[in-house]
């Protein structure tokens, strides 16, 4: 027989007995609970694996000429994984966290979401696309970039906490410290008028306070030169417009304007049943710094953006239950048109919106 008909049977062998490798991890820091499937059989029992022992396995079949495709839940361990996986060849999915408990067992372990992983990779892969959701991996730069812009969000929230904090302890004892008693000009007129042991209580908030604001102050600049030369609606700012890039981090990844609205979790909760409609609060289901960014904004634009038609309807709205929801409602409008003016679909004047440059 000549070689090359031999080299063809080999290689036509291999062809044949490829399989197609689905596995399921529940990744963790220390180990990986792994459930792997070949084709559509029954499940494999999972077990746990180091790093370096799965990424040696999914090698393996890779060399072996196998198609192997992987999930794991997204979490604290970030997109590391995915991108070794990536790089042996293996088709990878990060998917967002979920109940995998589909018959209500109240079990929970990591060889269970292992499996239920598992499982519905295989109708996904299978053209289930409902099976689960699929995060967006950034890159590495956008990644950190992101992870800058949190830092802040962070410092921000234990800065608040500081005061609030030091606002506990003060109303104790029939004190008010009032807004930004931990500034160093309110703090020298506040402290004299405290307790002694207080005021010695007190200022370990107040120092921690003023540090994190100096940090926040470092940070703040370094982040809104991002949006340096670029326009964005009157009112938004171009702090604001960097933390939203740093999230949405491509406008272009919504196909319709359904989407942009529920990526953050400002569409309305529903529960209809026949001939009954009943629609509820927004659901939060999606990014919560985006949904901050927004609604802070939109209190922003009430007085920069007068003729925009979702600022006017929140300036009619009467009483404070009618003016949050209006708001909450333009903070949705105002997602949708920010993806159509970066995407291009429209203009600001066809939006009704003054632009600035920042």
């Amino acid at each position: 027989m000549h070689a090359n008909d031999t080299n063809n049977g080999q290689t036509r062998a291999a062809v044949e007995t490829a399989v197609t490798i689905k596995l399921g991890l529940d990744a963790h820091a220390d180990q990986i609970t792994t459930c792997r499937q070949f084709d559509g059989r029954l499940p494999q029992p999972a077990q746990k694996l180091s790093e370096e022992r799965l990424l040696k396995l999914v090698s393996e079949h890779r060399t072996q000429g196998h198609q192997v495709y992987c999930c794991y839940e997204a979490g604290p361990c970030g997109y590391w994984l995915h991108r070794e996986l990536e790089a042996l060849g293996a088709v990878n999915y990060v998917v967002a966290p979920q109940r995998w408990d589909e018959r209500g067992r109240r079990m929970k372990t990591d060889q269970l979401d292992a499996r239920a992983l598992c499982q519905r990779l295989d109708r996904y892969v299978r053209g289930n696309t409902d099976a689960f959701t699929v995060v967006r991996v950034p890159t590495p730069e956008q990644e950190r970039w992101r992870a800058l812009c949190r830092q802040r969000a962070t410092l921000v929230k234990e800065r608040q906490r500081c005061e609030l904090r030091g606002h506990g302890m003060m109303l104790a004892q029939h004190c008010r410290g009032g807004p930004g008693w931990w500034e160093a000009a309110r703090w020298q007129e506040l402290a004299p008028q405290l307790p002694d042991w207080l005021c010695a209580d007190l200022e370990r908030w107040q120092q921690q306070a003023v540090q994190l604001q100096t940090q926040i102050d470092a940070l703040t600049p370094r982040i809104a030169a991002h949006s340096a030369g670029q326009s964005a609606p009157k009112g938004l700012g171009a702090l604001t417009k960097a933390l939203l890039d740093a999230e949405i981090l491509d406008w272009g990844r919504f196909t319709n304007r359904r989407q942009p609205g529920s990526y953050g979790g400002l569409c309305p909760s529903e529960d209809s049943s026949g001939l009954r409609r009943r629609q509820g609060s927004i659901s939060k289901h999606g990014n919560p710094q985006v949904r901050h960014l927004l609604v802070e904004a939109v209190w922003r634009m009430i007085e920069y953006q007068p003729d925009y038609p979702p600022i006017q309807r929140v300036r009619v709205a009467k009483g404070t239950r009618a003016r949050k929801r209006a708001t909450v409602a333009a903070a949705r409008r105002l997602l949708v048109d920010l993806w159509r003016l970066n995407t291009g679909r429209q203009t600001a004047q066809q939006l009704k919106l003054v632009m600035i440059q920042l």
